[in-house]
């Protein structure tokens, strides 16, 4: 039997919901969850989905557990991870990779290869080693607007490119028409509401403000000039104290350094207090004569004092006006002018950004219409492909078709694109959604994801009950259907047919323990003891008509 060149070689397990500990090595082919009814066999699928999600809730760590952990050991030899790990600074393990999740009550990290990573590390992950189908999945796959997704992920090969320089190209026709209403908004300013803001424009830029803090340094200015007089008898007069007459500070100082100089000749121990006293009479005769110039400088110049008081009256009428603080004035002055520029451009560039408006459109139509082309083409492929897979799957008179629509220009392009069924040939094809059994959805839902799985490089598929509504010769066609995909793919799934969990290369069974804790324990079925499930799978009972029915399927 070929296995496929990638798969989950491990997954560990320790305080996990009802788990205490795990550990199960996984088969590179088919592996089966079996169990009662509410036994937990979806923890296993649940704990693998998690390690891989972005988004945690602390409600897995098990009561009275600090945290919660799952290890994923993966054997990688089809992806080329070499460069995608060194640009992000995870260590290569060559062809294996260990993905560890921690969940704790104050946090929730994820570790590749032991070096802590981000959420787009772990989606991109996720997109080349794993596909999940649950119950909300399927959900998801009957409804329409889905649709268009699950088409475009099977063109993606010859669509991607194409369709992600559209959808930016439409981003940016919606942002040039949100533009243009915008500008044609302010072209309705009335003309009392434009001639109101250039007057507060000019204004504001009349008074020429030289900074946020000109206020500020013209009341130090004013205060200097309003007492120049009382400065200037105050400065003149220290002047005079220490160098003007005979009995100035000047001339103390001189006959004291006279007296120390004599008592310095007779113990120099005394010549560094006459160098310190030297130095003091310099300092202060430099006192003295900056106190001399301040005040011959010093000026009682009215005109300045007048000229300062009106231009502190105006500063404080805009202040009054614009905010309370020169800072707020100069704010509001950009942004006036801002909002005038827009109307004035709003006159002038309305038609120029029509015609940019108008030309975008049309080529996004034609980049629209080259994109629905090539839906339709697929959307036949793949409507042969589906109708095949789901003649082998027991609907022989299933007919299966993608209808494309065209509809108005939008983000995804111009197709409505819904999948139509029809299971009787006396029937017209109609909605997935409301023509579908449960087991002619399950079968509908095996013939997409193989399909797909086969068109891509997927390592993993995991099904959660996608033998849902199925019975009988069907469940013969959907393990055989799984077996084929289990010979390119790893696939994981939870099942209640014997039929399908006879092909399993490995078989694992989830029972649930009510003692003085719930507990869930997984085990490896080999033998008879996998016999024995496979029986109490086909009848419910073991008996010995069941056990020989149970050895029938495995051989």
């Amino acid at each position: 039997m070929l296995y496929p060149k990638g798969m989950i070689k491990q997954l560990k397990i320790k305080d996990y919901i009802l788990i205490d500990e795990l550990t199960a090595n996984l088969a590179g082919g088919m592996n089966v969850i079996t169990g009662e009814t509410g036994a937990g066999k979806s923890i296993l699928i649940n704990a693998i989905d998690l390690a891989f999600s972005t988004r945690v809730s602390k409600d897995v760590i098990k009561n009275g557990r600090g945290k919660a952990c799952i290890e994923l050991v993966i054997e990688n030899t089809q992806h080329n991870l070499d460069d995608f790990f060194e640009e992000n600074g995870i260590d290569n393990l060559g062809s294996e990779i260990i993905l560890t999740k921690e969940i704790s009550q104050n946090s929730v990290r994820t570790k590749v290869n032991g070096t802590l990573v981000n959420s787009e590390i772990i989606k991109y992950l996720k997109s080349i080693f794993l596909d999940i189908h649950s119950q909300h999945q399927t959900y998801s796959f009957l409804q329409p607007k889905y649709h268009i997704t699950l088409l475009d992920e099977y063109a993606k090969d010859f669509l991607g490119e194409k369709l992600e320089k559209y959808k930016n190209d439409f981003k940016n026709w919606q942002e040039l028409i949100k533009q243009l209403e915008n500008i044609k908004n302010s072209a309705q300013a009335t003309e009392s509401q434009i001639d109101f803001l250039k007057f507060q424009v000019e204004e504001i830029q009349n008074a020429q403000i030289q900074s946020e803090t000109e206020d500020e340094d013209l009341t130090k200015e004013l205060e200097v000039l309003e007492n120049a007089e009382k400065l200037k008898e105050l400065t003149g007069t220290s002047y005079w104290a220490i160098n003007g007459d005979d009995s100035s500070i000047i001339e103390a100082f001189g006959k004291i350094r006279q007296n120390i100089s004599k008592a310095a000749s007779m113990d120099e121990k005394l010549s560094a207090i006459e160098q310190t006293l030297i130095n003091a009479i310099e300092d202060i005769r430099e006192v003295g004569n900056d106190l001399r110039d301040y005040s011959q400088n010093l000026d009682n110049d009215t005109q300045r004092l007048n000229e300062i008081q009106e231009r502190l009256y105006l500063l404080d009428k805009l202040k009054r006006k614009y905010g309370g603080t020169l800072e707020s004035v100069i704010k509001q002055g950009e942004e006036f002018e801002n909002e005038l520029s827009k109307i004035e451009f709003s006159t002038q560039n309305i038609e120029e950004l029509e015609n940019k408006i108008s030309v975008c459109e049309q080529e996004l139509k034609v980049s629209a219409k080259e994109i629905s082309d090539i839906r339709k083409n697929y959307a036949e492929v793949l409507s042969v492909l589906i109708q095949e897979k789901l003649e082998k799957l027991e609907l022989p008179k299933a007919r299966f078709s993608i209808n494309v629509d065209e509809k108005e220009l939008s983000a995804d392009g111009i197709d409505n694109v819904e999948f139509l069924i029809s299971t009787n040939v006396s029937e017209d094809l109609k909605p997935l959604a409301k023509v579908a059994s449960g087991g002619e959805i399950s079968r509908v839902m095996l013939a997409i994801k193989t399909i797909f799985a086969q068109s891509d490089n997927i390592d993993t598929v995991i099904f959660d009950e996608i033998d849902t509504g199925i019975s009988g010769k069907t469940s013969q066609s959907v393990a055989d259907e799984i077996l084929e995909l289990s010979k390119s793919h790893q696939v994981i799934l939870i099942t209640h047919q014997a039929i399908i969990a006879s092909k399993a290369d490995k078989h694992f069974y989830v029972r649930k323990s009510q003692n003085n804790e719930t507990t869930v324990d997984v085990y490896v079925l080999t033998g008879d003891n996998r016999i024995k499930a496979l029986a109490e799978l086909a009848s419910g009972d073991i008996n010995e008509k069941s056990i020989e029915f149970a050895k029938s399927l495995l051989n």
